[in-house]
Formats: C-alpha cells, sequence, structure tokens
C-alpha cells in the first residue's frame, strides 16, 4: 500500500475491526478444516448453497434488484432473494446496498470504500477488516437507502442478518454432520466471499474496456464466471440500471438468465437491459451521477426481453 492511498484515507480507517476480523480468522479456519473432512455430498450440497447464495442472493437480489432496481418483484419474492443474500456472511441488505451505491457515485474517486487505488490488498479484503465501511451511522445509510430504510422487513433482516445462517449451520450440522456445516457453512461462505471482493479488486484492475468510464471498471471473464456474471464489470459501471451484464451473447450471465426465468414466470416485471446493438462502444456515463442511475433508467436501456 502506497503512501499517496494513505493519505486518502481517514486516521480512524486504518484501525482493525477486530469483531470482523475474528469472524473472518474463524471462517478461514473452518474452510481449511472442510479440506479434511471430504465428501461428495458435502461438495454437492456447498454448490448448490453457493448458486442460492451467490446468485439468488447476491448477484440477482442484493445487487441488481435492490441497490439498482434493474427489476421489479413481488415483496415475496425480493424477501426470499435477501434472504438467501444474508446466507453469505456479507452482511444485512442496508449496509451492503449502502455501500454498493456509495462505491458507484464514487468509483475509484476519493470517498469509494474499496477503490484498488488504495491498495489491491484494501480493495480485496482490507476494507472490510479496517476502517468505517461497514459501519456507518444510520444517517448516512439512509441517505443512501431511502427506499430501504422505508421497508420493515429490510429493517429487520439488516439487523439480524446473522440469523438465516446460523438455522442453517444448525440444519447442516443435525442433518450432516461435522463435513456438511464445514462445507455448506465455512467453506463455501469464504470461496463466496472472495469471489465476490474479486470483483471489487480484480475487475478494478486487470480486464478489457467495452465502454469509456469514469472509473478502472472492467470486464473479467473468469471472475464473471466465479461471480455468476458480476464480472462483466465495464459493461455494468456503464450501464448501471440493466439487470443483464452480460450483454454479448458470448458474456455468460447465469445472474441473468436467473432474472429472465422470473420473467417467464410472472415473478419479475419492468426488466431493464442493454442491447449491444443499441449502444456505441465509445459511450460514456451520463453526467448524471450513477448514485442516482440505479432508481431511473437510462436512455440507451429497454424494458423487456
Amino acid at each position: 500500500m502506497d503512501l499517496q492511498a494513505l493519505k486518502r484515507r481517514q486516521p480512524n480507517e486504518t484501525e482493525v475491526n477486530w469483531v470482523t476480523t475474528g469472524f473472518m480468522v474463524a471462517f478461514h479456519l473452518g474452510a481449511i478444516a472442510a479440506l479434511f473432512f471430504f465428501s461428495w455430498k458435502a461438495v454437492l450440497i456447498s454448490a448448490f448453497l453457493w448458486w442460492i447464495s451467490g446468485s439468488l442472493g447476491i448477484g440477482m437480489g442484493y445487487h441488481r434488484l435492490l441497490t439498482h432496481r434493474g427489476y421489479r418483484t413481488p415483496k415475496w419474492v425480493e424477501y426470499v432473494l435477501t434472504t438467501c443474500a444474508t446466507l453469505t456472511l456479507e452482511g444485512g441488505p442496508i449496509f451492503w446496498v449502502a455501500t454498493h451505491r456509495i462505491h458507484h457515485q464514487k468509483s475509484d474517486q476519493e470517498g469509494d470504500p474499496h477503490t484498488p487505488l488504495d491498495g489491491k490488498w484494501w480493495a480485496h479484503m482490507g476494507w472490510i477488516l479496517s476502517g468505517k465501511s461497514m459501519h456507518h451511522d444510520t444517517t448516512t445509510l439512509a441517505h443512501y437507502v431511502p427506499d430501504l430504510a422505508k421497508d420493515k422487513f429490510h429493517l429487520w433482516i439488516t439487523k439480524y442478518h446473522y440469523v438465516p445462517i446460523v438455522i442453517l449451520a444448525v440444519l447442516l450440522l443435525a442433518f450432516g454432520g461435522l463435513p456438511l456445516l464445514l462445507w455448506g457453512i465455512f467453506l463455501r461462505t469464504v470461496i463466496g466471499l472472495h469471489c465476490t471482493w474479486m470483483v471489487n479488486s480484480i475487475t478494478h484492475t486487470w480486464g478489457s474496456r467495452r465502454f469509456v468510464t469514469r472509473d478502472l471498471s472492467t470486464n473479467n471473464w473468469w471472475v464473471a464466471l466465479l461471480t455468476f456474471g458480476e464480472g462483466w464489470h465495464n459493461n455494468h459501471h456503464a450501464h448501471p440500471v440493466s439487470a443483464r451484464h452480460g450483454i454479448a451473447w458470448y458474456e455468460v450471465d447465469f445472474n441473468w438468465y436467473g432474472i429472465w426465468a422470473l420473467k417467464k414466470l410472472k415473478l419479475a416485471r419492468h426488466v431493464y437491459r442493454v442491447k449491444l446493438s443499441d449502444v456505441r462502444k465509445d459511450s460514456t456515463l451520463s453526467a448524471q451521477p450513477e448514485s442516482q442511475l440505479h432508481l431511473v433508467p437510462e436512455p440507451s436501456i429497454s424494458s423487456g426481453d
């Protein structure tokens, strides 16, 4: 981490959050222990839970639905997707969405919670272990999530975001013993965390850029595979409202396929997506701050299949 990076931070942002760090250390140790309790049953169930939490939860739920409102669903579907996201150990919806909206407003500028300009380690994991990004006061959070702050369920699940993963842990231990607990909770969660963090670190450092944007976002195919489509990050930063991030036919985007399935089941509506034929490769972001774009469709985005 260079001197310039340290200067950009407030002094208290270099202090370690010991509670968060303690949980991260414990989960990483549990993930290592899981390797000594291998079983194909544990692997398959963990893979299924990885999709439930990472794709349905983070990609389709926290990110494309709650943060950017790229599509709409009945409230019960929104709440199910939100609950799935809490299984990732990435916090409740208000904290997650507020942090991500701040990232879009200040992407790779001063105030971005996890820009690699403050160091690769900081962008990947350091911002979780240190500083105040995940511990903003309620006034700051409410400014970025006025829509969620009015919802009693989102307020409740944010306060008790650990309840679903604790219940899941008890069930896995009861029906599968220690191997299923270690694989389905610890190893699966650690892999999911690092995949999500790769979007912050890797896709703001290495990859290709289809669109000219105000930040360093790139498209990275292997990060996209590990995150069910979130690695098409330059596409996303250029058109944050779009529910589809992999806009070319060869850009695999499992989160989009899930949203498409919800639409076919009439469980999703007002689905906004970018069509590659409708945008220019040298197009730039609107002058409107991205913190506002999450609720306002862009002119180049169409609603429909």
